[in-house]
């Protein structure tokens, strides 16, 4: 009797909402069969006889959608795990039908750069999982050497910066070692992502020191060339790898410039192997309505102007990016400098994991051609789920993929409040925000993990996807 269905007048099947019946084992947490209709109503239905159905429901009018994969997420553990922690942060991600995170190699001390590590942050995992997690390895300067044994570890890929990380520990990159690392890692199947602000210098600012308390400051301190010219450079870069892998390639992570995005059309003209990501924030904010003295809104890089935002809104449609993700990357409150006001000296990072589905459902539903929960579904379920190298068990609702299954309610409008989340610093530019559409059930394997009246209500049943 493991066996469960879960109904509704639409389910996200083959990129369309269509009537379905899923069948799914609690025990394999696989999806073992889609009915292509409402049937769980009916106790004689022959297929529900055939696999002794233990429980079904219809959860129309809500929608049921893949749980999704993001791809970009800090949870800072071990060493820094007093920011966030995987015990919070993936509580966080499954209230918001997150069932998979990719965790960063950094803010976490030490950083994901060697084996030994590695291990550290596995064993600080134990028991504190309440989503599945898959982790980034990290591209710094002295670490060529263990780029291969990471990842026959299980590492999805590397990232390195072309600036500095904002943690002493985790340097920037330099062409040199791109090419070095390209050719060591390119008959393997990951992914290299850049953090692809390129600057040599930690304060670019000229001239007389401006008001550090201006949103316009931060801004000007990092202009739009930064990730045009990184971005180039990561290009060219690609244009001098030879025999790679189908799978191998670079990934530009949180696009926010639509400066760059010429050179990325013109790469993918010429079948550079090369795929980008944007954020929620980048897509949900603009620098015109962003106050003075509230570096809650402080990223790096920057939240850009409002036809900044629509033109990647554009491109996103265009595919020429292809994923939406948190970069979710809380501090201490102290460290965001909430009380002086001082964005040059704050924390740059945004908490939003858990609140993928609302912002973006929200947000683009005021563009002039609304977003659809099938566009959603694309940029944050399966196109992610691509990134990492799990388009085979996540991502997409089918048979015998991982039962990860999102009941979502498109209608319900609310206050967004801090204070309700699971971060373990409830500190985020959406406060009081009043959003469109909320989870209210989030299947992880094949279990209900979260629903939106009793919260968690599980133990810790999240796994490791290590890539072996």
């Amino acid at each position: 009797m493991s066996i469960h269905a879960i109904s509704s007048s639409q389910v996200l099947i083959n990129h369309r909402l269509v009537p379905a019946t899923i069948l799914y084992s609690s025990v394999t947490g696989k999806i073992v069969h889609i009915i292509p209709d409402i049937v769980v109503t009916s106790k004689d239905d022959e297929v529900l006889k055939l696999y002794d159905v233990a429980d079904a429901c219809n959860v129309t009018p809500n929608v049921i959608l893949p749980g999704l994969v993001d791809s970009h997420v800090h949870l800072n553990d071990p060493g820094r795990s007093e920011w966030e922690g995987f015990e919070t942060g993936t509580k966080s991600a499954i209230s918001g039908g997150v069932t998979t995170v990719v965790d960063m190699p950094l803010n976490s001390t030490p950083p994901t750069s060697t084996i030994q590590n590695l291990n550290l942050k596995i064993d600080a995992s134990k028991d504190k999982l309440w989503c599945d997690v898959a982790f980034w390895g990290a591209l710094v300067p002295e670490n060529l050497d263990d780029l291969l044994p990471l990842v026959h570890a299980g590492v999805r890929g590397f990232k390195g910066f072309l600036c500095h990380s904002g943690i002493d520990e985790y340097k920037r990159i330099d062409r040199e070692y791109i090419v070095a690392a390209m050719n060591i890692l390119k008959q393997s199947n990951v992914k290299m992502l850049f953090h692809a602000e390129l600057t040599d210098d930690d304060n670019i600012m000229d001239g007389e020191p401006a008001d550090p308390t201006k949103y316009e400051t931060f801004l000007k301190s990092r202009p739009d060339e930064l990730e045009a010219n990184g971005i180039a450079m990561v290009i060219d870069c690609l244009r001098e790898v030879e025999g790679a892998n189908p799978l191998f390639g670079a990934h530009i992570v949180h696009l926010a410039s639509a400066l760059p995005l010429d050179l990325i059309r013109s790469a993918k003209r010429d079948n550079l192997p090369l795929t980008v990501e944007t954020c929620f924030h980048y897509l949900a904010l603009h620098a015109e309505q962003i106050p003075d003295a509230s570096p809650q809104y402080k990223c790096c890089p920057p939240i850009r102007s409002l036809s900044n935002r629509l033109a990647l809104w554009d491109a996103l449609r265009e595919n020429v990016i292809t994923s939406v993700v948190s970069d979710h990357s809380p501090c201490v409150p102290e460290l965001k400098n909430i009380d002086s006001g001082d964005y040059m000296n704050a924390w740059g990072g945004i908490s939003s994991v858990g609140l993928n589905l609302p912002l973006m459902w929200t947000t683009g539903a005021s563009l002039d051609k609304p977003v659809t929960l099938e566009e959603i579904a694309t940029w944050c379920c399966e196109n992610t789920a691509k990134q990492v190298g799990l388009q085979d068990v996540k991502g997409f609702i089918a048979v015998g993929y991982d039962a990860d299954l999102v009941v979502f309610d498109p209608t319900l409008r609310y206050s967004y409040n801090d204070i309700d989340s699971f971060f373990k610093n409830k500190l985020t530019p959406y406060d009081k925000t009043e959003f469109a559409g909320m989870v209210r059930r989030t299947i992880l394997r094949g279990k209900t993990v979260y629903t939106a009246e009793d919260g968690i209500v599980v133990a810790p049943g999240g796994t490791l996807l290590l890539n072996v």
